[in-house]
Parts: structure tokens; sequence; C-alpha cells
């Protein structure tokens, strides 16, 4: 088969392409590429998620790691992907790699490479490391290894817990004292993830009251997929409702992504999540600096830097991106998928740290998250957003690509163009703000046309006009 190995590792379903035989050659190939990097650090971390065989298939990376001479600080239980990245500043290795499939299906599993920096790779390294890997699988080099045992005889494996230094870490970024003088009732959802016991820990002696649903290991999710979309939070809005909670804070399968549910029952979105943490940073915390979104995210982060005197940097999709401008200097970063990270903590979208800053945000306005969203509106005018997934045939999105390259309109919903963006995909942005962008499924033949207007009825109808201009009738929705 043919393993790609893209920014977010490489993802097959168990049993059938993600097999130790293939994990092992990735892992080679990860190993090949850091023995060859001035990468500063020594060692490697090693963590992993909840599903099906991953503490088995830890274990097998390791093996390869420490028979290419690699010191392992393997996790000693499962542990969210940004716990892993810290793990590996606190540590000072050359990297990590963990062993998740994110929010994907429970059938699937995977592996990515997280550099010394603690953020996604850029395109250079993994390409670097895709070059290792069909090398190896080419001339059928054989994968160096050590049985675990023989490892921890000769101490090449190291067992390691990064859970208390994580939260240490995030005590120094999260104003716990804000919470402490207005503590919330609040239900947690980990989603049978990784996440599970990371935010109850924190608040031990916050005075909020914490419970939680779907927090013990379940390989199946429950039937479901860890990914925190409103259509997933069915049970969290319940127990909110049946609660009285103050808030619903959910994590994906490897919390890196976030969720949110107001005290009404709401499901609150990542883009409007976004724009609350960026007016909590500038307002409450005084913060200046510039702000990281992609091409896909909301405006209203430009109407609010535009106020405060400073910009918005637009990225491509992909948190390797966000990433990077969040260690050139952006205070925030974030994507409207639900990743987000913010300055002074690692460059990696973490589900932890944004449901801490939501609660952080609560209990400081002393407000519910919809009355902060009204107030937001009130300051910077309001967007609503919808993404909308178009099916198309295999062979026909190669076609249909050139199709959305050249899409150049003069007027959408009979409102003038007034720029044409092409950053990743194409953007076309309107008069009055509104915008929408046509940008193809890196992995699926699908195009995502995303849309921001006033209101739901504009974004519907420029999301119809142009499903009708550039696909026509080869495009079904999703």
């Amino acid at each position: 088969m043919h393993i790609t190995f893209g920014t977010d590792g490489w993802r097959a379903i168990i049993a059938e392409d993600f097999t130790f035989e293939n994990l092992k050659l990735v892992t080679g190939a990860i190993a090949t590429y850091i023995k060859n990097s001035e990468d500063p650090g020594e060692g490697v971390v090693v963590g992993y998620d909840q599903r099906f065989l991953s503490e088995q298939f830890a274990e097998a990376v390791a093996e390869i790691l420490g028979g290419n001479g690699l010191k392992v600080y393997l996790t000693s239980k499962p542990t969210p992907t940004p716990v892993t990245a810290f793990a590996i500043k606190h540590w000072k290795c050359k990297g990590g790699i963990m062993l998740t499939a994110s929010h994907n299906p429970a059938t699937y599993h995977g592996i990515k490479y997280i550099p010394y920096f603690a953020g996604p790779a850029l395109p250079e390294t993994t390409k670097k490391i895709e070059e290792a890997l069909h090398k190896i699988a080419q001339n059928k080099e054989e994968i160096k290894g050590i049985k675990f045992s023989e490892l921890e005889n000769q101490g090449l494996v190291e067992k390691i817990d990064p859970q208390e230094p994580y939260l240490n870490h995030l005590k120094e970024i999260i104003d716990i004292s804000a919470i402490k003088d207005n503590p919330a009732k609040i239900i947690i959802d980990p989603m049978h993830g990784a996440g599970i016991g990371y935010i109850e820990k924190f608040l031990e002696d916050s005075g909020c009251e914490v419970a939680a649903i779907h927090n013990y290991r379940d390989p199946l999710f429950g039937g479901g997929m860890p990914e925190p979309k409103e259509d997933q939070l069915g049970e969290l809005k319940t127990k909110v409702l049946q609660e009285k909670a103050k808030l619903g804070l959910a994590l994906d399968g490897d919390a890196d992504r976030f969720g949110v549910i107001d005290k009404n029952g709401e499901y609150i979105t990542p883009n409007q999540i976004l724009s609350l943490v960026l007016d909590h940073l500038i307002t409450r915390r005084g913060w200046e600096g510039p702000v990281a979104r992609t091409v896909s995210t909301t405006h209203t982060l430009d109407n609010i830097c535009e106020i405060y005197g400073t910009f918005v940097k637009e990225t491509p999709v992909g948190f390797k991106y966000i990433g990077q401008a969040l260690r050139e200097g952006c205070i925030l970063g974030g994507e409207e998928s639900g990743g987000l990270s913010i300055k002074g903590h690692i460059p990696e979208k973490d589900g932890i740290l944004a449901c801490l800053l939501i609660l952080e945000i609560l209990c400081a306005s002393k407000k519910s998250i919809s009355e902060n969203l009204q107030d937001l509106k009130e300051k910077y005018g309001g967007f609503v957003s919808r993404r909308l997934d178009l099916n198309v045939e295999p062979e026909q999105k190669e076609e249909l690509q050139e199709v959305v390259k050249a899409y150049e309109p003069v007027k959408i919903l009979g409102k003038p163009v007034v720029e044409r963006i092409t950053v990743d995909g194409t953007k076309i942005k309107l008069a009055d703000g509104s915008w929408v962008l046509i940008r193809p499924s890196g992995t699926e033949p699908l195009f995502r046309v995303y849309a921001e207007a006033p209101t739901m009825d504009d974004v519907e109808a420029m999301q119809m006009e142009v499903k009708g201009e550039v696909f026509g009738r080869k495009g079904s929705i999703k």
C-alpha cells in the first residue's frame, strides 16, 4: 500500500492498513528523520490515546525508536495530543510521536510526528519523513527494533506522566483567581477520549461543581464519533439542562479540539468562541498583538483587530500554519474546526486550554456565554457562518478543481465582489463583509463551501448560488 505521511500524520483502518508492520515502517522513517535532523534536544516522547491497541502500538513504536539508538519517554497512560506536545518541551526532546486518530471513527488509528517546538510538523518536515518512508519500502530495508523488555533493561525507555507539569503550566496562563471568585457548575464530556480527568483535576480547588459524562475508556466511543460537534453532543446538552449547569465543555478523542454547550442547551460554534476569547484577551487581560486565523475562519476576528489597531494573519487551512504564526508572535491562533491556542502556550491546538479559557470568560464576566455573545455582537457586529460539504464523483474532482480556480464572479446575491483570495481554494469577499470560500478536501472526493454573512438566510443563499454556478448538478450535498 502507499502510505502518505501528511501534517496530521498517517491514519488508516485498524487491521486493514494500520497494522504493526506498517506502523514499524512509518516509525522507522521518523527515526531516520530524527537521527539526520539538527533539531535541538535529546530523545523522543511517545504518547497514545484511548483507542483499541493504543498501548501495544505505542510499545511497538518505542521498540523501533530504541532500536535506532533513541531514548524513549513513553507516557504511562493515555495522554492528550497537546499534553504529549507539551512533554516534548518539558523533557527537552528532539520531538514526539503521538498514536491517535483524533476525532475519526473508532475503526481508525493513526500516528503523527510532533517536532521539538511542540507544534504540528511543517510541510518540509513531513516531506522528509515521507521520502525516508518510501526509500525504506522501496529498498525493503530491515527496520531495526529491540524488544520492549530489553529496552527497559538497557535504560532506553522511561515511563513519564506529563499530566501534573502540564496542569501546572496551565495554571500560569489561565486566570484561576477569576474562576475561584465566581465558581460555576459545569458538565464535562471527554467523549471517552484521552482528555478524561484533565479539566476535573485542574479545577479541584477552584470551588467549581464539576460532573462528567463519558469519562471512562470505550474504544468504540459509545457507538458515535469522538468529535465535539453539535450532532454528537446531545447527551451533554441534556445533562447541562437537567443539572441546571452554567456550562457544558467537551473534548474530542485526543483532546486537541473543543465543544461548548451554554446553560440554555445552545451549542456555541468554534468561530463564536474564538471571537469571545480574542475580545477577552484584549479587553480584560490587556493583550496586544496580531491574530492568526485560517482562510475558512470568522472575520469577526478581523473586526475586533481593526478596532484595537492590530491585524489578522490569514493562513491556509491546517493548524501547522497557525502554529507557525503563534511562534512568530501572534497572541491567538484558531480555526473554525475547533483548534485554538494562545501566546505563552505550545503552538499546538489544545481543547483543554480552550475549555478553561471559556470557563474563565464565564466566571470573569459573570454572564452566560450567550449573554457574552450578545455583547460581542453589539460591539463588533454580527456574522453567522456555515460549512456545506458537496460530494462529487472521484473522477470529476480534478476537473472541478480547475473550475474553482477559475471562478471569478463580479457579484454574488447582487452584491459587488471587492476581493478574491487564493491562499487556499477560492475565497470571494463582498462589499458588505460577507464572504464565501470553496476548497477541495485533501483526502475525499468532496468540496467544502464555507460562507459567512449577517444572516443565515444570506449564508444559505450564497452557498446555493455558488453551488449552482461552480458545480451545477455535479455536487450533491452531504
